[in-house]
């Protein structure tokens, strides 16, 4: 059967790890410029990155040699809001000729609301912690969704609350860097109430989405979550493999512990203890799709003891060190599915690797190839059996800011010199270019 013909192929980024322009034209600070100096490996910070802000046309120019259908970029939030209730038009502005320049090259815009670049103001307000949260980002959203509206028909709200909220906030390897001992009931507090205002956040900017766009709105969000793959295709090892991908834990890994609430309008008990009168209305809006993202199962990772959960001496891993799981794309989209009954866009797979220029010119990155086949061969064969997934996100259409890891590990389809802006379509790009072009039935 194949992809659809509408399928969407593309490429992701995020705002902070590739605009640059950092201070510029009255974008404010975000807890990133602010807070983490000392904090990246090389002390690599995002000032410059791929100064996507200034060759933002030179990059759409390469995406659309490459063929895609598709680009999901994120919004800055203080590059729109700098400061509390003030809206920066030029910093709109960046945008709107963004999403010009991406539908005069036929690539469909997809536009995530939030891509962990929280503003400095908003941070020194309480940050996720504060009750205003949701209220500010729901005036945010208005700003975005009237700006870009007219041409931006694809949104999600947020990217990964798992990692920004567990890295920042409980794991102190991102801004603001706090950190809780793993299980105690100072770590589980903090998960609650953390959840509950990006929760309320999800579901203010849903609905501001839904009343102001002006074409008619695809709305979704971009989850990653821990999956875990059965054993064998046994029933009795997928309904494991299930049951322990959604389990009923006080844990932001799960997927479950974010789609409950917003797909069923339950949650853990917890969670919902917390909840106020109505909030519940409000996290539970009706979505068109859940984007998921994906690198890995969790079977070959190591437990809380520090062991591996299976088994797994000699497994190939990336640069990340994360374990090469070819079937997580077939399982995940599957699980999902069966749990959640919507179309599922995979927006962001792709793997770090050594890249390097070599001495014909070129990039050659064999492994990516090799990585992006399987995985999406698994992604076919969940679309063969009936599982309605509508598009897939490279991760990512540059070589960026890796966050914590600064400019050392590379996802990139385009090679990026940082210290003279040029980039170099890789190997894996040109590769891309034909899944794109007979619609994935080359691999």
């Amino acid at each position: 059967m194949g992809f659809p013909k509408d399928f969407l192929w593309g490429a992701a980024s995020a705002a902070y790890q590739i605009e640059g322009g950092y201070n510029e034209d009255g974008k404010g600070l975000s807890i990133w410029d602010a807070l983490s100096d000392g904090h990246v490996l090389h002390g690599d910070n995002g000032n410059v990155s791929c100064d996507h802000y200034h060759h933002f046309r030179e990059d759409v120019a390469l995406m659309k040699q490459i063929g895609l259908k598709a680009y999901r970029f994120s919004v800055s939030w203080p590059r729109v809001m700098p400061e509390e209730g003030v809206i920066n038009e030029k910093g709109l502005d960046f945008y709107r000729e963004l999403v010009s320049e991406l539908t005069a090259a036929g690539i469909r815009p997809l536009c995530t609301l939030y891509h962990w670049d929280l503003p400095l103001w908003m941070h020194e307000k309480g940050g996720w912690y504060s009750d205003e949260i949701s209220h500010h980002f729901a005036v945010y959203a208005e700003a975005v969704v009237d700006a870009l509206s007219d041409k931006v028909a694809d949104w999600m709200t947020f990217n990964e609350g798992t990692s920004f909220l567990g890295e920042g906030y409980l794991h102190g390897t991102h801004p603001p860097y706090e950190s809780s001992e793993y299980g105690s009931e100072e770590e589980a507090d903090k998960i609650i109430r953390l959840s509950r205002n990006l929760l309320l956040c999800h579901g203010r900017a849903a609905s501001v989405i839904r009343s102001r766009a002006v074409l008619p709105p695809s709305i979704g969000i971009a989850t990653d979550s821990t999956l875990y793959m059965p054993d064998s295709e046994s029933e009795e090892d997928i309904r494991s493999a299930v049951s322990r991908t959604f389990a009923g834990d006080v844990n932001h890994y799960l997927l479950n512990w974010w789609l409950d609430p917003i797909m069923n309008g339950t949650a853990h008990p917890r969670l919902e203890a917390v909840l106020r009168e109505g909030e519940m209305d409000i996290i539970h809006q009706p979505l068109d799709f859940i984007g998921w993202n994906c690198y890995l199962a969790n079977n070959y990772n190591d437990g809380p003891d520090g062991k591996p959960l299976t088994p797994c001496s000699g497994i190939p891993r990336t640069a990340m060190g994360w374990p090469v799981t070819p079937d997580a794309l077939y399982w995940g989209v599957k699980f999902i599915y069966d749990r959640y009954r919507l179309p599922v866009m995979i927006t962001e797979n792709g793997v770090a690797i050594v890249d390097f220029v070599m001495d014909d010119g070129h990039v050659h990155d064999p492994q990516r190839i090799q990585f992006l086949k399987w995985y999406l061969r698994g992604l076919r064969r969940a679309v063969d059996e009936g599982v309605p997934v509508t598009g897939y996100m490279v991760w990512s259409i540059l070589d960026n800011f890796e966050w914590a890891f600064g400019y050392e590990k590379r996802f990139g389809l385009i090679y990026v010199d940082y210290s003279t802006q040029e980039r170099i379509l890789k190997d894996s790009a040109l590769w891309y270019s034909e899944v794109i072009r007979t619609n994935g039935s080359n691999f």
